[in-house]
Parts: structure tokens; sequence; C-alpha cells
């Protein structure tokens, strides 16, 4: 099956939002998380199959599909949950502005992890909301969550938003680190919205994803659990997610803030998603071999790259390499002048990183850290 990932997808004329930024010029696209690998064929033939039925008009959510959820949380992080706790969206994006619209007041504080993917802050920002941040410290080689700031910050706040595993810092919580957090949440009533969707996406073998609800009743009963397919399977395109909400209570909250506005699952987003979770998990495995081996030669390269820094990866196939020593004004244009196209920091809150995404073949890869090595060789 390592073929299927070595072999490269011509991403050109497709309308990629990741593949046209730089179109017409020499600039390998690194940036956005989706990966150049090929859906498991499996979502393929399952498309196919609903396709050659002809019909694609408004469609419910599958039960088969809450039930292929339920039974995947039961034997993937012993969780038990219930179809009724299940909430589909067209995208996590969508879920954490739906989140803090709906579970914090207006005015009120909302914290984040920084450095954070964008939109746990924007979202913030968006819904009028009070952004306050809490920094990932790191401690030990591993990104980790500042507990003391993240107490100070809490006094003003009624909503926490967390990212595990962590992007961009690729932190996988452990249990009792989670439990730490939950410790701060209930002293300070928090309600917490966890955007679980790189959970699938494991690369140390040792890692174990815990999702946060699934400590205790205490943090069922005050989180909101976002998940998708999407960045594990390449499905992003086909908008299938879901929040699990075990409390009827936020669960309504949700409900209301997302209804009139938020549409629903189109029937490609419903297949590819059942198919992907009931039939894909051989697929999986390969890619994370694929990941692994990626992860490990970008690690090996970069702590060659004077100026440059990066912690150990633990899951996710995003890089948060640290170019602080390098002392430029803007990293991302750096490198971007030099043929690789990566996330800049700043939309990250941390403007001396960049994050390169190695969801990508062998070769691609190779041909970016040559160039990143003859840029900081010229300068």
């Amino acid at each position: 099956m390592r073929n299927l990932f070595d072999t490269p997808v011509d991403r050109l004329q497709t309308a990629s939002q990741k593949w046209d930024r730089y179109q017409g010029q020499d600039i390998l696209p690194m940036w956005v998380a989706d990966t150049d690998f090929r859906a498991p064929q499996a979502v393929m033939d399952a498309l196919h199959q609903r396709i050659s039925h002809g019909v694609f008009g408004y469609t419910l959510a599958p039960e088969s599909l809450n039930q292929t959820i339920i039974e995947r949380m039961a034997r993937l992080y012993d969780w038990q949950i219930e179809a009724d706790w299940i909430v589909y969206l067209p995208g996590l994006v969508c879920g954490l502005n739906v989140a803090t619209r709906s579970l914090a007041s207006e005015g009120a504080g909302v914290i984040t992890p920084v450095p954070v993917y964008p939109p746990f802050m924007s979202s913030v920002l968006l819904s009028k909301r009070k952004l306050l941040k809490a920094p990932m410290l790191l401690i030990d080689g591993r990104w980790q969550l500042d507990l003391d700031e993240l107490r100070r910050q809490a006094v003003d706040a009624e909503l926490l938003l967390l990212c595990n595993p962590h992007n961009p810092g690729g932190t996988v919580y452990t249990r009792d680190e989670l439990e730490a957090i939950r410790a701060v949440a209930e002293e300070f009533q928090l309600t917490v919205c966890s955007d679980d969707i790189h959970c699938d996406l494991l690369l140390d073998e040792d890692a174990k994803h815990v999702p946060f609800a699934s400590l205790n009743d205490d943090a069922a009963q005050r989180t909101v659990t976002l998940m998708a397919p999407s960045k594990t399977f390449n499905i992003a395109g086909l908008a299938c997610s879901f929040a699990i909400i075990p409390n009827p209570e936020l669960r309504q909250k949700f409900i209301r803030a997302k209804r009139g506005i938020v549409p629903d699952i189109n029937l490609l987003g419903y297949t590819a998603a059942e198919a992907a979770y009931r039939d894909g998990d051989e697929w999986l495995s390969a890619q994370l071999d694929y990941l692994r081996g990626n992860r490990d030669r970008l690690q090996q390269a970069i702590a060659g790259m004077p100026g440059l820094s990066l912690a150990h990866i633990e899951a996710t196939y995003l890089a948060w390499i640290d170019a602080s020593e390098l002392q430029l004004d803007c990293p991302h244009q750096f490198f971007e002048k030099a043929g690789v196209g990566l996330s800049p920091g700043r939309d990250f809150g941390a403007p001396s990183f960049i994050r390169l995404n190695f969801g990508c073949t062998h070769a691609t890869l190779e041909q970016a850290i040559k160039r990143m090595q003859v840029a900081l060789a010229e300068r």
C-alpha cells in the first residue's frame, strides 16, 4: 500500500485551495492542512455506488453512520456515547464558531491556547466575545498548556477552547494533563469545546488519544467535542464533521445557535464519512507509517539547519518550526522566496514560527528540505 502514498497526484487544474495559491509559480504548497494522498479505495467505491443511484435530494444523517461513530468511540476510547448526542456540521471551523456563540454570553471571556489554529482566535473575535490567551510552553521537548496562566484567565472566562492533539504543536495530551485542565474547568465552571479533529493522526506508537469528555461525568457534562474524518482520510472537501454533546442543555444551545444559518451535510459527505470510519483502518495504518517516515526525516533535517528548531511531533502531519534564531521579520516570506510555501506563524499567534505540512510524498518533502537548506546556506 506504500505505493499509494508514494505516487504523486496532480492537483493542478482541480481548483485546489492548497495548490492554486501558487499556481504558475515554482513554489511547493506545504501550508493548509490537507494531504496530497488519494482517499481510501473504500471511500471512492462508496461514493461511486451512491452516485450511481442518481438522486441527490435532501438527506438525513444515516442511522448506520451514527452507529459507526458510536462503535468507533467505544472501540478506540472506551467512550460510551449515544446517537442523540451527535450533531452534524459541515466543518470544524463552523463548529468552533457555533460553540463560541452558544456557550459563552456576548462580551464574556473565552480562553484559547496560543499558538493555535487561527479560527480558534477568530471565532472569539467574530462572535464579539473577549479573547483570553493561555500560552503553550515548550517543557521537556513538548508543547504544554500553561496551567498557571489558564487559572489566571479562567477568573474572567466562561468557555475554554481546547485543541487535542494540538495544532500546531503536535502534542497529544496525556490523561493526567487533561485531568489537570479539567480541574481548572470545574473550579471556575468553564464550559469546554475540544477540537479533536487530528485524533486519528497519532505518530508516536505509544501515544493514546483521550477525548476530554471521556475523563469522567463532570467532563462529559461540560464539554462539546468536535470531530471529523476529514483530516484523517483527506476528505475535507466533502464537508462532514460532527459534535458530540452529552449535556442536553448545552446541546440545545448549540443546535439553536446553528439553526437557520449552518447548512445540512450533503449526502456524499455522509457517504464518505461512513465508509472511511467503517472500512478505512488498514489505509489509515499505512498512512501513519508513511507520515512517521516523513516526520522522522523532517526532524532530522531541521536539526541540521542553522537557525531552525523543531520539537518532537507526537501527532498530526504538521511541523511547528521555530525560526526565531534567524531574526527575520517574516520567515514565511523568506522560505516562500526559496520555493517553499509554508503557513506564517503570525496567523497562529507566533510570528517567529512557520508551520510545514508534511502530508505529501517523500519526494516532495525531500525537494522542500533541499530548497530550505540552500536558502539558509545562501543567506
